[in-house]
């Protein structure tokens, strides 16, 4: 499979944006996709907080299965403040909300004690896709940010006023190298990388490669397949679907969009792909 790298000029653009922004705000959120907790960490943005609190939130909890439950106990046992969330729930709405108040709760005070009230600010940061926008429309109670299901939608950074904290909606930022093919693949699989430069069909055999390995399961009941290569266990799926060309060939690329398709949207239901080894290569731990 070919090396995935993916770093185009906005990217370096708005790191740059974010390491100036950092100074005028408190803490930052860290959004991370739950079923690729180390996979979705950028090393590069938890350096940039330097010395900010920083809160590590889990995302898409509801696309996720116990490994993430595993991870946030990992995470919260090295010492960061961590939790599972769904973006897209408003169950979601006050747990997060305390999470972040008892993250700036002693600066809070500080500005108390000297007479100073202001909002407190978090920069939102996270790789493409993992639910940033959606994220901030929760909390600010309306449709602020602007929200997609592929990677590179926000652009710009938006201030967002969310009761007594303010949010700075920032560009999803991958690291300027992708040193662990591995994980690189797994930010493929759940879209955090832009399509248009992936190999759907090499992106499919490693996803059928890895489901099979950790839940077979799922693919025998939404596919019918029993096992095999990769390539035999692509076959399978693409003449369960009907996706055959005339003169019997099958039609490839119909097969890696309905698996990734599939995958993506939680059809092959919950999963979490990183372990804990993958949290310590990653640095998250």
């Amino acid at each position: 499979m070919k090396t995935i790298q993916w770093f185009p000029g906005h990217m370096a653009k708005a790191m740059r944006m974010m390491e100036e922004s950092l100074k005028l705000c408190d803490a930052v959120l860290f959004v991370l996709d739950a079923r690729v907790p180390a996979s979705s960490y950028n090393a590069r943005l938890a350096d940039m907080a330097g010395g900010k609190p920083v809160l590590y939130l889990l995302n898409k909890a509801d696309m996720a299965d116990g490994g993430a439950d595993g991870a946030a106990a990992l995470i919260k046992g090295s010492g960061k403040a961590v939790i599972r969330s769904d973006a897209s729930s408003p169950a979601t709405l006050r747990p997060l909300l305390g999470a972040m108040e008892a993250l700036v709760a002693g600066k809070r005070e500080r500005f108390a004690q000297k007479g100073t009230v202001r909002p407190m600010r978090f920069l939102v940061a996270g790789i493409p896709n993992t639910g940033k926008s959606t994220l901030i429309n929760l909390l600010s109670g309306g449709k602020k940010a602007q929200v997609g299901d592929r990677a590179g939608v926000t652009r710009a950074k938006q201030w967002v006023r969310c009761g007594t904290l303010e949010l700075l909606d920032t560009p999803g930022t991958m690291p300027p190298a992708l040193a662990d093919q591995r994980l690189a693949r797994r930010l493929a699989y759940v879209g955090s990388i832009n399509d248009d430069i992936l190999d759907k069909e090499e992106v499919a055999l490693a996803l059928l490669e890895e489901l099979w390995e950790k839940y077979p399961d799922r693919l025998a009941q939404r596919y019918a397949i029993g096992g095999g290569t990769p390539l035999e266990m692509y076959e399978a799926l693409c003449a369960r679907r009907g996706f055959v060309l005339r003169g019997g060939e099958y039609d490839y690329t119909r097969g890696a969009l309905a698996l990734l398709d599939d995958f993506r949207k939680g059809r092959l239901g919950r999963v979490c792909l990183d372990n804990e080894e993958d949290l310590k290569a990653a640095g998250l731990i």
